[in-house]
């Protein structure tokens, strides 16, 4: 059983915020694990691009722009994706804005959370009766070590991130009887083009490093083998679980 445990030979798979860093990454490890594979993000370019470096490679994939805070073009997404693939297996909703740092400004907060939480709502009510349909997967939502502590600075993220990992929960409920696994995966700080500017800063870094038990940043790939741990059938028995990717930076107290 375990020697096959990570196969997704035979599944398809949507990953929003597909075409770079931790939603490329998971959008790879599937397509390696044997999955057809919808990369979706709102930039057409970067949507092909990394639809066709999956292809190149020899993978099954294909590139969708979808703006997730578009309700049409949420629905436009499971369509195509059905219409391309003949059905849905697993979801990854990992598209989402950081939104400006330090501000309690409403304007703000309306659209991260249209974007970061509205939209994972709307996109998983289109996904799971088909996935149910198939009798059962696996959907993933991308929360934030945000969600599990308080933050001064990234107000709004952190209360979409938290709401997501409720989300999570009350999905796995609501599914599990027909199959159906919801988990949330909670990265810290990992090695993207995105917190480039952090990892830059080394008053911040020796600060992050001190509170992170195994002392050091993480990988893309760290991410992604959760994702596949949680799509696949090594982790059927796994569901309404927030998993942090952290390094242990949630449960330190800096010593």
């Amino acid at each position: 059983m375990l020697a096959g445990a990570f196969d997704l030979a035979g599944r398809t798979a949507i990953v929003t915020g597909g075409t770079r860093g931790i939603g490329l990454g998971v959008a790879q490890a599937y397509a390696q694990a044997g999955a057809n594979v919808v990369v979706a993000s709102e930039n057409h370019d970067d949507v092909a691009q990394a639809a066709r470096q999956l292809t190149d490679q020899g993978h099954s994939a294909h590139g969708i722009a979808c703006d997730v805070s578009d309700a049409a073009a949420l629905e436009a997404l499971v369509e195509s994706t059905l219409a391309a693939f003949g059905g849905l297996d697993i979801l990854v909703c990992n598209a989402g804005i950081t939104g400006q740092a330090g501000s309690w400004s409403l304007d703000d907060f309306d659209q991260v959370m249209a974007i970061n939480l509205r939209s994972i709502v709307a996109l998983t009510g289109l996904s799971l009766p088909h996935i149910a349909a198939r009798g059962g997967g696996s959907i993933i939502l991308m929360s934030s070590l945000s969600a599990l502590r308080g933050n001064a600075t990234i107000n709004a993220y952190a209360l979409a991130k938290a709401g997501v990992a409720q989300l999570a929960r009350n999905l796995a409920v609501q599914w599990g009887p027909k199959g159906v696994r919801v988990n949330a995966v909670a990265p810290g700080l990992i090695r993207t083009p995105l917190s480039e500017p952090l990892m830059a800063n080394e008053a911040f870094m020796a600060r992050r490093l001190q509170m992170t038990p195994l002392r050091r940043v993480g990988e893309i790939a760290d991410v992604a083998a959760t994702c596949l741990f949680l799509a696949s059938d090594a982790g059927a028995f796994i569901t309404g679980q927030q998993i942090a990717v952290d390094g242990g930076t949630s449960i330190t107290d800096g010593s």
